[in-house]
């Protein structure tokens, strides 16, 4: 079995290595149809909740991805993030995250500023519209996450 070591920049090692733990795992125990059936339902409710989440950002007037963006920056410690941590968090290439943030920028959904130490570094955070729409797209994946919790938990606990 050969060892993959991760970095920063390669996050498809991770990847790999839980796709071949869980080829592994899947070899060693066998399904059984109510198997089968309970991983397709739960494949089938994350899917319509993924479609919810869609369908809000769009009349928010969000991208899937934009809205996910403003969401890795909410949450982050201090309320602004790197760049390269954002692209990291979205899986996208430096530039493609860049270019993600030039469109949120000239939407006035977030404020770029140079870092305290590296001027070169550039540090990304929410205007208040954005906040505003992202608490209302928030609260209503919230709820939508609360109403599905019984149903997942159940899925889960077949497993």
């Amino acid at each position: 079995m050969s060892s993959i070591i991760f970095s920063p920049e390669s996050q498809n090692a991770i990847y790999i290595v839980l796709r071949h733990k869980a080829s592994l795992w899947v070899m060693m125990e066998e399904l059984d149809d109510e198997d089968y059936a309970v991983l397709a339902r739960f494949r089938f409710e994350i899917r319509r909740f993924l479609q919810f989440s869609e369908q809000a950002a769009r009349s928010a007037g969000l991208t899937v991805q934009q809205h996910q963006a403003l969401l890795i920056i909410r949450a982050s410690e201090g309320g602004d993030i790197h760049i390269g941590d954002l692209a990291d968090q979205l899986l996208l290439k430096p530039h493609s995250a860049s270019e993600l943030t030039t469109r949120l920028a000239e939407r006035g959904y977030i404020e770029r500023r140079p870092g305290n130490c590296d001027r070169r570094e550039v540090r990304i955070s929410l205007t208040a519209q954005a906040r505003s729409i992202l608490a209302s797209l928030s609260a209503a994946h919230r709820a939508e996450l609360r109403r599905l919790r019984p149903l997942l938990q159940r899925l889960l606990d077949a497993m």
